[in-house]
Protein backbone atom coordinates (compact mmCIF):
# COMPACT_ATOMS: atom_id res chain seq x y z
CA UNK A 1 0.00 0.00 0.00
CA UNK A 2 1.53 3.28 -1.17
CA UNK A 3 1.66 6.28 1.19
CA UNK A 4 3.39 9.17 -0.64
CA UNK A 5 4.57 12.45 0.77
CA UNK A 6 3.22 15.95 0.27
CA UNK A 7 1.98 16.68 -3.28
CA UNK A 8 1.81 12.94 -3.99
CA UNK A 9 4.48 10.94 -5.85
CA UNK A 10 4.80 11.63 -9.58
CA UNK A 11 5.07 8.95 -12.30
CA UNK A 12 8.88 8.77 -12.12
CA UNK A 13 9.03 8.36 -8.35
CA UNK A 14 10.04 4.88 -7.20
CA UNK A 15 6.73 4.50 -5.34
CA UNK A 16 4.82 4.97 -8.58
CA UNK A 17 7.18 2.65 -10.47
CA UNK A 18 6.71 -0.07 -7.86
CA UNK A 19 2.96 0.44 -7.94
CA UNK A 20 2.87 -0.03 -11.73
CA UNK A 21 5.11 -3.09 -11.49
CA UNK A 22 2.80 -4.63 -8.91
CA UNK A 23 -0.25 -3.99 -11.10
CA UNK A 24 1.56 -5.49 -14.11
CA UNK A 25 2.55 -8.58 -12.13
CA UNK A 26 -1.06 -9.07 -11.06
CA UNK A 27 -2.31 -8.76 -14.61
CA UNK A 28 0.23 -11.24 -15.96
CA UNK A 29 -0.44 -13.70 -13.16
CA UNK A 30 -4.15 -13.53 -13.82
CA UNK A 31 -3.75 -14.01 -17.58
CA UNK A 32 -1.27 -16.88 -17.63
CA UNK A 33 -2.64 -19.38 -15.15
CA UNK A 34 -2.40 -23.07 -15.86
CA UNK A 35 -5.30 -24.92 -17.50
CA UNK A 36 -6.37 -28.50 -17.16
CA UNK A 37 -6.94 -30.91 -20.06
CA UNK A 38 -10.43 -29.45 -20.58
CA UNK A 39 -9.14 -25.93 -20.98
CA UNK A 40 -10.39 -24.88 -17.54
CA UNK A 41 -8.39 -22.78 -15.11
CA UNK A 42 -6.53 -25.05 -12.72
CA UNK A 43 -8.22 -24.91 -9.30
CA UNK A 44 -4.91 -24.78 -7.45
CA UNK A 45 -3.78 -21.93 -9.69
CA UNK A 46 -7.03 -20.05 -9.06
CA UNK A 47 -6.37 -20.19 -5.35
CA UNK A 48 -2.83 -18.88 -5.76
CA UNK A 49 -3.25 -15.91 -8.08
CA UNK A 50 -3.67 -13.51 -5.15
CA UNK A 51 -5.54 -10.67 -6.91
CA UNK A 52 -5.78 -9.03 -3.49
CA UNK A 53 -2.11 -8.06 -3.81
CA UNK A 54 -2.85 -5.26 -6.24
CA UNK A 55 -1.26 -2.05 -5.02
CA UNK A 56 -3.43 0.57 -3.34
CA UNK A 57 -2.54 4.25 -2.89
CA UNK A 58 -4.00 6.53 -0.25
CA UNK A 59 -6.27 9.29 -1.52
CA UNK A 60 -6.40 12.21 0.91
CA UNK A 61 -8.19 15.37 -0.16
CA UNK A 62 -5.33 17.55 1.09
CA UNK A 63 -2.26 16.58 -0.95
CA UNK A 64 -0.87 20.12 -1.23
CA UNK A 65 -2.06 21.43 2.14
CA UNK A 66 -1.85 18.22 4.16
CA UNK A 67 -4.10 17.79 7.16
CA UNK A 68 -3.12 15.02 9.61
CA UNK A 69 -6.71 13.99 10.30
CA UNK A 70 -7.44 13.73 6.57
CA UNK A 71 -4.33 11.64 5.96
CA UNK A 72 -5.05 9.40 8.93
CA UNK A 73 -8.55 8.77 7.55
CA UNK A 74 -7.11 8.16 4.07
CA UNK A 75 -4.76 5.49 5.43
CA UNK A 76 -7.64 3.81 7.27
CA UNK A 77 -9.78 3.84 4.11
CA UNK A 78 -7.00 2.39 1.97
CA UNK A 79 -6.25 -0.33 4.52
CA UNK A 80 -9.96 -1.19 4.69
CA UNK A 81 -10.03 -1.61 0.91
CA UNK A 82 -7.38 -4.35 1.05
CA UNK A 83 -8.50 -7.95 1.24
CA UNK A 84 -5.45 -8.97 3.25
CA UNK A 85 -3.20 -6.98 5.61
CA UNK A 86 -0.91 -4.83 3.42
CA UNK A 87 2.64 -3.62 3.92
CA UNK A 88 2.58 0.18 4.19
CA UNK A 89 5.18 1.67 1.83
CA UNK A 90 5.65 5.28 2.85
CA UNK A 91 7.95 8.09 1.75
CA UNK A 92 8.70 11.48 3.29
CA UNK A 93 5.60 13.04 4.89
CA UNK A 94 3.87 9.70 4.38
CA UNK A 95 6.24 8.29 7.01
CA UNK A 96 4.95 10.77 9.58
CA UNK A 97 1.37 9.96 8.55
CA UNK A 98 1.96 6.23 9.00
CA UNK A 99 3.73 6.81 12.32
CA UNK A 100 0.69 8.80 13.49
CA UNK A 101 -1.70 6.10 12.24
CA UNK A 102 0.21 3.32 14.00
CA UNK A 103 0.32 5.27 17.26
CA UNK A 104 -3.44 5.94 17.19
CA UNK A 105 -4.80 2.65 15.80
CA UNK A 106 -5.18 0.09 18.56
CA UNK A 107 -5.82 -2.84 16.21
CA UNK A 108 -3.05 -1.97 13.74
CA UNK A 109 -1.39 -5.43 14.01
CA UNK A 110 -4.61 -7.05 12.81
CA UNK A 111 -4.97 -4.59 9.92
CA UNK A 112 -1.49 -4.29 8.40
CA UNK A 113 1.36 -6.75 7.94
CA UNK A 114 4.23 -4.30 8.30
CA UNK A 115 5.73 -0.97 7.36
CA UNK A 116 8.49 0.04 4.94
CA UNK A 117 9.12 3.70 5.70
CA UNK A 118 11.61 5.77 3.72
CA UNK A 119 13.23 9.17 4.30
CA UNK A 120 11.21 10.70 7.14
CA UNK A 121 11.28 14.50 7.28
CA UNK A 122 12.01 16.26 10.55
CA UNK A 123 9.13 18.61 11.52
CA UNK A 124 11.67 20.68 13.47
CA UNK A 125 14.03 21.01 10.50
CA UNK A 126 14.46 24.24 8.56
CA UNK A 127 13.45 22.59 5.27
CA UNK A 128 10.17 21.15 6.57
CA UNK A 129 7.31 22.53 4.42
CA UNK A 130 5.15 25.11 6.16
CA UNK A 131 2.07 23.58 4.54
CA UNK A 132 2.61 20.44 6.64
CA UNK A 133 3.02 22.21 9.98
CA UNK A 134 0.22 20.12 11.52
CA UNK A 135 2.37 16.99 11.35
CA UNK A 136 4.63 16.03 14.25
CA UNK A 137 7.59 13.74 14.80
CA UNK A 138 6.81 10.05 15.42
CA UNK A 139 5.41 9.29 18.85
CA UNK A 140 5.95 6.09 20.81
CA UNK A 141 3.87 3.22 19.52
CA UNK A 142 2.57 0.99 22.34
CA UNK A 143 4.10 -2.48 22.17
CA UNK A 144 0.70 -4.05 21.56
CA UNK A 145 0.19 -1.82 18.50
CA UNK A 146 3.59 -2.30 16.88
CA UNK A 147 4.00 -4.07 13.56
CA UNK A 148 7.23 -5.15 11.91
CA UNK A 149 8.60 -1.89 10.55
CA UNK A 150 11.76 -0.87 8.76
CA UNK A 151 12.77 2.80 8.65
CA UNK A 152 15.17 3.65 5.82
CA UNK A 153 17.43 6.63 6.54
CA UNK A 154 19.70 8.50 4.13
CA UNK A 155 22.95 9.98 5.44
CA UNK A 156 22.56 13.29 3.58
CA UNK A 157 18.81 13.84 3.54
CA UNK A 158 18.20 17.63 3.42
CA UNK A 159 14.92 17.13 5.31
CA UNK A 160 16.24 15.05 8.21
CA UNK A 161 19.62 14.26 9.71
CA UNK A 162 20.57 10.61 9.98
CA UNK A 163 20.78 10.96 13.76
CA UNK A 164 17.20 12.22 13.95
CA UNK A 165 16.07 9.41 11.70
CA UNK A 166 17.61 6.88 14.06
CA UNK A 167 15.78 8.54 16.97
CA UNK A 168 12.50 8.29 15.06
CA UNK A 169 13.06 4.57 14.47
CA UNK A 170 13.80 3.99 18.15
CA UNK A 171 10.66 5.86 19.22
CA UNK A 172 8.51 3.79 16.85
CA UNK A 173 10.13 0.48 17.71
CA UNK A 174 11.29 0.14 14.09
CA UNK A 175 14.45 -1.37 12.65
CA UNK A 176 16.62 1.28 11.03
CA UNK A 177 18.45 0.82 7.73
CA UNK A 178 21.16 3.32 6.79
CA UNK A 179 21.51 3.48 2.99
CA UNK A 180 24.33 5.99 2.67
CA UNK A 181 24.12 9.32 0.83
CA UNK A 182 20.88 9.11 -1.14
CA UNK A 183 19.50 12.58 -0.46
CA UNK A 184 15.75 12.44 0.10
CA UNK A 185 15.53 9.13 -1.79
CA UNK A 186 13.39 10.63 -4.52
CA UNK A 187 13.56 11.56 -8.20
CA UNK A 188 15.94 14.44 -7.47
CA UNK A 189 18.29 11.97 -5.75
CA UNK A 190 18.64 10.02 -8.99
CA UNK A 191 17.56 6.68 -7.49
CA UNK A 192 15.18 5.96 -10.38
CA UNK A 193 13.20 2.78 -9.78
CA UNK A 194 15.41 2.19 -6.73
CA UNK A 195 16.01 -1.52 -7.22
CA UNK A 196 18.11 -1.66 -4.05
CA UNK A 197 15.09 -0.41 -2.11
CA UNK A 198 12.92 -3.08 -3.71
CA UNK A 199 15.35 -5.68 -2.37
CA UNK A 200 15.08 -4.17 1.10
CA UNK A 201 11.30 -4.40 0.83
CA UNK A 202 11.48 -8.03 -0.27
CA UNK A 203 13.72 -8.83 2.69
CA UNK A 204 11.15 -7.29 5.02
CA UNK A 205 8.29 -9.16 3.36
CA UNK A 206 10.17 -12.46 3.54
CA UNK A 207 10.48 -12.04 7.29
CA UNK A 208 6.87 -11.16 7.97
CA UNK A 209 4.73 -13.61 9.87
CA UNK A 210 1.67 -14.91 8.00
CA UNK A 211 -1.34 -12.53 8.17
CA UNK A 212 -3.73 -13.37 10.97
Amino acid sequence: MIVPGIWNSGPDHWQSVWEREQQDENGQHGQHGQQDENGQQDEHDQHNRHPQRAAVRIAPTSWSDPDPDDWRAAISAAVASCTEPPVLIAHSLGVLAVADWLATTADAPALVAGGFLVAPPDPLGAAFPAEASGFVAPRPVPAAQQVQTRLVVSDDDPYCSADRGVVFADVMGADVVRVGPLGHVNVASGVGAWSAGRELLRALEDGLRPPR
